[in-house]
């Protein structure tokens, strides 16, 4: 009896080692591969898929299946060696201390190990035969289920499954990591993931900025503002930049005004008016339903505030888009390793991205790095002025008309009473 003994031995122990690595395989998983590959028609794929949306009632069969293995394998070992030892005592030592290191090593370790390094592949292979064995433990997987309910109600425990903002950006950073992605769709990605997180004043033109014209301007004065600016639209005002009376084409303004003679007005489009706080996600949609490519921002006065265009909105997505007569002038110039040139017009969001800087949740930041220099030094900074923000020394290098044109920003390292206070 002792052959068929030691055979039983040996085919619990490879059950035990099954049981093992199906657990560590189906928990350690890429669950988006295994979706990919059952959307391919992977029937094995499509089993495991289904498997795991019961996540609870898997990890039951595995683990009752795991007992009764190794419940078992203990049992057999004890008779094995009762038939081999004639003293009990010296028999039941050796039998817990052998069936103890071969669980172990080649019932827990080892397997574990090995599907830890190819988790989807054992998953895949694991998955046909797991699941005869989940159906078969169904009235088992019941009972469990129950009490599993009973104890979260008891200890009301709730299920934070949920995958956030920053949980999404850390896969992007692994992907980017060991390969997946490269760099220019990492930033795609995550500019696409916090796309939501910006406003319109993130993104707009500021008024001082802004090229309009007069209703009553002549038509070789609107001509001029096309030819100098290089915009195919253009904000028509009555009086005063703040009354915004619609936008005007360049195309139409060349077709219907200075080819036809056609008035001015005839050709003014309504714009829309829309708030500095409206998220650049809900007037993405605003504009592609209106089928317009500009939005007038409108402060809390009711004055012009600035616009913003689709282009605007699109580049927070691609970045920077470039044509023929925009003046190219890089936001963000790295000068060495702790340094870097930036524009005064430079969002403070993307600086404290770029430079990994916690600004506090009760801090009203202002929207632009200029922004930031002004309110840190309660004026308006000249040239060589240097503001010091947290760990960051900025240092002005251009300025025009009473305007931050050009920064240096230089990161100095966090001491250790800085990283107590963050």
């Amino acid at each position: 009896m002792d052959i068929p003994l030691l055979l039983a031995m040996a085919g619990l122990l490879v059950l035990s080692g099954y049981f093992s690595a199906s657990e560590t395989a189906f928990s350690t998983m890429n669950r988006t591969k295994i979706k990919t590959l059952a959307q391919e028609k992977n029937k094995s794929a499509k089993i495991a898929v289904r498997l795991t949306e019961n996540y609870g009632k898997l990890i039951s069969t595995i683990l009752v299946g795991n007992n009764i293995v190794n419940i078992s394998l203990s049992s057999i070992g004890t008779i094995f060696f009762l038939n081999m030892i004639s003293n009990e005592s010296l028999a039941t030592f050796t039998s817990t201390a052998v069936v103890t290191v071969a669980v172990l090593i080649f019932g827990e370790i080892s397997p574990k190990t090995l599907a830890k390094e190819s988790p989807e592949k054992f998953a895949l292979f694991s998955a046909p035969i797991m699941n005869i064995i989940y159906t078969v433990f169904t009235p088992v997987n019941f009972l469990f289920n129950a009490w599993n309910k009973m104890l979260l109600k008891v200890f009301k425990v709730k299920n934070e499954t949920t995958v956030t903002e920053d949980d999404l950006l850390t896969i992007v950073d692994e992907a980017e990591t060991v390969g997946g992605i490269d760099e220019e769709e990492s930033k795609i990605i995550r500019s696409a993931i916090e796309f939501n997180d910006l406003d319109v004043h993130d993104v707009l033109t500021p008024r001082v900025d802004v090229v309009a014209v007069s209703v009553d301007a002549s038509v070789e004065e609107i001509h001029s503002a096309f030819r100098k600016s290089g915009f195919s639209r253009i904000p028509v005002y009555k009086d005063t930049i703040d009354n915004i009376l619609g936008v005007i084409n360049q195309k139409d303004f060349y077709e219907h005004v200075m080819l036809n003679h056609r008035k001015v007005k005839t050709i003014i489009a309504p714009a829309k008016m829309v708030t500095p706080f409206m998220k650049i996600s809900d007037l993405m949609k605003l504009l592609q339903r209106c089928k317009s490519h500009m939005a007038i921002v409108i402060d809390e006065y009711g004055g012009t505030q600035g616009i913003v265009t689709l282009e605007d909105i699109i580049e927070e997505l691609v970045g920077e888009i470039w044509d023929e007569h925009d003046e190219v002038t890089e936001e963000v110039v790295p000068i060495s390793e702790n340094t870097y040139e930036i524009s005064g017009a430079l969002s403070t969001q993307k600086l404290f991205s770029l430079l990994d800087v916690a600004a506090d949740d009760d801090e009203d930041i202002p929207s632009t790095v200029a922004g930031l220099l002004m309110k840190e030094s309660e004026s308006i900074p000249a040239e060589e002025d240097r503001i010091v923000y947290q760990n960051l020394i900025f240092r002005v290098l251009k300025t025009e008309n009473s305007r931050i044109e050009r920064v240096e920003v230089v990161i100095e390292p966090k001491t250790d009473e800085d990283e107590e206070e963050n």
